[in-house]
C-alpha cells in the first residue's frame, strides 16, 4: 500500500512525472473493436488468400454466421454448411452442451476451446451468463484446471518466460504477435489460490484473469498479454510428474530470482511504454510485497492479491456497515491470516477509516487485528516478525488460538484470508454472534476446498444473524424457513474496471486514493434491493456497468491527483468508460 510502502522506498507516486509523455486511452489500431462502430470493417491489413485460414484465426472466425456475401468474398464456400445462423442462436446452443457437463474442470476445457477457436462468441457466452460461467473460466474450477494443466495442456495462451530465456527476455517479448500490449498479468506461479507452489502450471490464472479483464472490463483481448515467469517449483509431486510443462528443477531464489525479475520488468517497459499496466497475481508474501514496493514508483504495477482483494473486501465492510448501522470507524477488525491478502485488505481499511475520521493512519490500525500461525500479532513478537506485520503488532498479552481471540477482541467483523478451510468453527461463529447483534464473516480463501467456512454454516451457527460473504460462490441457504443468499467477495469486482480506468485515462502509477476510489464505487452499487436479501455486493449481472462506474470514478481521482496523461479530460468520464469497452457482438466483413 502506498503509505506504507513510501516508508519503505522513501518515495510517492505523487512525486513522480510522466517523462516520457504518452498519451493514454484506449488503443484500438485495427478499428475493429469500438463499440460505437457498426460499419462493415476488413478482417486482415493484407489481401487474405484463403478462406480456411479464416475460419482458423479465432478473433475472425464466425463459424456458421458467415453471411452467403461474406462467404463468397472471403473464400469460404464449401468450407462450411449450406446453414447461416446467428451469434444468438450460437449462443444457446453452446450453453445447452455446457449444461450437460457434469464435471466442471470439463465446462473450463470446453470455454477454453471456445476461446480458441471464436473469440468473439467465448465473450458473448461469458458477458450474458457471467453469474453461471464466471466460477467456470475463473475461482474456483481455474484452482483444478492449474493443477492439471500439463495433463489438459493443448495450445500456449501466453508467453512463458523461464531462466532459460535469461539476458533475453526482450527477444521473447518481441515474439509475441500483437504489439499494442495495454496489460499483463504475470505469475510466477509459487502461490496460486490455496493451493501452494505450482510452478509454470500457474499460468491458468494469468489467462483467466485477462479473460475477466475483457469480458466484465471491456479492455480489448488483443490488448492482454498473459505471462508465466518460470523459475522452477519447489512442489516434488509436479516434478516428478511426466506430463509437467515447466523447468524441472528448484524454484531459483535470492539474486538469481532478483535479476530475472529486473530484466523482465525493464523489458516490459522498452517494449510497450510507460503506460503497460503491470498486474502481479499469486507471487508468495515475501517476493509480493518486495516487488509491488521496489517497482510501484518506477512502473504502473498493481498486486491484485494485495490491493485488489483490499479495495472489494473494503467496499463489502463500507456497504454491510449500512446493514450492521454502524460506523466504519466504530467496528473492531480480527484477521485469520496475515499475509498479503490480510495485511493488505487491513492497510486499506485503515486508510479509509483514517480518510473519514480524520485522524492518522497509525490510530486506525489499533482497531485492526490479525491472527497469523502463531497466534495475535503482538508487540511482544516484534524481533522476530516480517516487515508487513509489524505495523499490526499491538500490546496485548499472547493469544494462541483464534476462538480465544475472537473472545479476547470482541471483533464485529471476522475475516479469513488463511489458506486454510473450516478454521471457521462452529464455536468461533457462535462467539461472534454472542459478541454482535450483526456479525460480519468473511471467509475468504479460494478455492471452495479452502474457504474458513461455507454459508450454510455461517447462517446456520450463528442463528440467521450472520452477515456473510466469502471468496467462492455458495448456493443460497434456507434457515428456519427463511432464504440467504450470501455475497462473493470477488476480486472480479475490481480489478477489470480498475485496470479500464487506468488505461482509459493514461495514468502513470498506482496510488492508494485510486483503490478508495474504485471500493467507494463499488460499495455504492449496493442497492436497498440487494440488502433486503442480506446481499452486500450488487449481483454479478450487472457487472459491466459497474465496471464502467468504477473506471470513471478511478480516472476522476487519477485526474484529481495529476497521474492521468490523457488531455484534454473526457467530458464524461462513465460516457467514455463505456464507449471503450470491447463489445463481442460479430461485425459484418467486406
Amino acid at each position: 500500500m502506498e503509505s506504507t510502502l513510501k516508508e519503505l522506498s522513501g518515495e510517492s507516486v505523487l512525486d513522480l512525472v510522466d517523462k516520457c509523455g504518452i498519451g493514454g486511452g484506449v488503443r484500438d489500431i485495427y478499428g475493429e473493436d469500438r463499440a460505437t462502430e457498426d460499419q462493415p470493417i476488413t478482417p486482415w491489413a493484407i489481401s487474405v488468400a484463403s478462406g480456411y485460414s479464416m475460419l482458423r484465426d479465432p478473433r475472425h472466425n464466425k463459424g456458421l454466421a458467415f453471411s452467403e456475401k461474406e462467404r463468397d468474398a472471403h473464400y469460404l464456400k464449401g468450407l462450411l454448411p449450406p446453414a447461416v445462423i446467428s451469434q444468438e442462436l450460437q449462443e444457446k446452443r453452446l450453453l445447452q452442451i455446457l449444461r450437460q457437463y457434469t464435471v466442471p474442470l470439463h465446462k473450463y476445457m470446453a470455454m477454453m476451446d471456445l476461446q480458441e477457436r471464436n473469440e468473439r462468441l467465448f465473450y458473448k457466452l461469458l458477458i450474458d451468463n457471467v453469474e453461471e460461467l464466471l466460477p467456470v473460466v475463473y475461482t474456483p474450477v481455474v484452482g483444478e484446471a492449474c493443477q492439471k494443466y500439463g495433463s489438459i495442456f493443448r495450445r500456449p495462451q501466453g508467453l512463458y518466460i523461464s531462466l532459460k530465456e535469461k539476458g533475453r527476455i526482450l527477444e521473447v517479448l518481441r515474439n509475441w504477435p500483437e504489439k499494442a500490449i495495454q496489460v499483463i498479468v504475470v505469475t510466477d506461479g509459487e502461490r496460486i489460490l490455496g493451493l501452494g507452489d505450482l510452478g509454470c502450471q500457474g499460468m491458468g490464472i494469468p489467462v483467466g484473469k485477462l479473460s475477466l479483464y475483457t469480458g466484465l472490463g471491456g479492455v480489448r483481448p488483443s490488448a492482454c498479454l498473459p505471462i508465466t515467469i518460470d523459475v522452477g517449483t519447489n512442489n516434488k509431486k509436479l516434478l516428478d510428474d511426466e506430463f509437467y510443462i515447466g523447468l524441472r528443477q528448484n524454484r531459483a531464489t535470492g539474486q538469481e530470482y532478483a535479476e530475472l525479475l529486473e530484466e523482465f520488468m525493464t523489458a516490459v517497459k522498452q517494449n510497450y511504454g510507460e503506460k503497460i499496466l503491470i498486474q502481479f497475481e499469486d507471487f508468495a508474501n515475501h517476493n509480493a510485497f518486495d516487488l509491488l514496493a521496489k517497482y510501484r514508483t518506477t512502473h504502473l504495477v498493481f498486486n491484485d492479491d494485495i490491493q485488489g482483494t483490499a479495495a472489494v473486501v473494503l467496499a463489502g465492510v463500507v456497504s454491510a456497515s449500512k446493514l450492521m448501522e454502524r460506523d466504519l470507524a466504530d467496528h473492531t477488525f480480527l484477521f485469520l491470516g496475515a499475509g498479503e491478502a490480510g495485511t493488505g485488505i487491513a492497510e486499506l481499511i485503515a486508510l479509509e477509516i483514517s480518510k473519514r475520521a480524520k485522524t492518522p493512519v497509525e490510530e486506525a490500525r489499533k482497531k485492526i487485528w490479525l491472527v497469523d500461525s502463531k497466534g495475535l500479532i503482538v508487540s511482544s513478537r516484534k524481533e522476530s516478525l516480517q516487515h508487513f506485520k509489524l505495523p499490526w503488532a499491538h500490546e496485548h498479552e499472547q493469544v494462541r488460538e483464534l476462538l480465544d481471540a475472537v473472545k479476547e477482541i470482541k471483533p464485529s467483523v471476522l475475516i479469513g484470508t488463511s489458506g486454510v478451510g473450516r478454521t471457521f468453527t462452529k464455536e468461533v461463529v457462535e462467539a461472534m454472534a454472542a459478541n454482535n447483534e450483526k456479525p460480519l464473516i468473511l471467509a475468504l480463501s479460494n478455492p471452495t476446498s479452502q474457504s474458513e467456512c461455507t454459508a450454510e454454516e455461517a447462517y446456520t451457527w450463528s442463528e440467521g444473524r450472520a452477515i456473510f460473504a466469502s471468496g467462492s460462490p455458495f448456493p443460497p441457504v434456507e434457515y428456519k424457513g427463511k432464504p440467504y443468499v450470501s455475497g462473493q467477495s470477488n476480486n472480479a469486482y475490481i480489478f477489470p474496471g480498475f485496470g479500464l480506468g487506468l488505461i482509459m485515462s493514461g495514468t502513470i502509477r498506482v496510488h492508494d486514493d485510486l483503490l478508495l476510489a474504485a471500493s467507494e464505487a463499488l460499495a455504492a452499487q449496493a442497492t436497498e434491493e440487494n440488502y433486503a436479501k442480506g446481499l452486500i455486493y450488487p449481483p454479478f449481472s450487472g457487472i459491466r456497468k459497474i465496471s464502467a462506474q468504477i473506471a470513471a470514478t478511478v480516472a476522476a481521482k487519477a485526474y484529481e491527483l495529476g497521474l492521468a496523461t490523457r488531455l484534454p479530460r473526457p467530458k464524461d468520464l462513465v460516457e467514455f468508460a463505456h464507449s471503450c469497452m470491447y463489445t463481442p457482438m460479430y461485425r459484418n466483413y467486406r
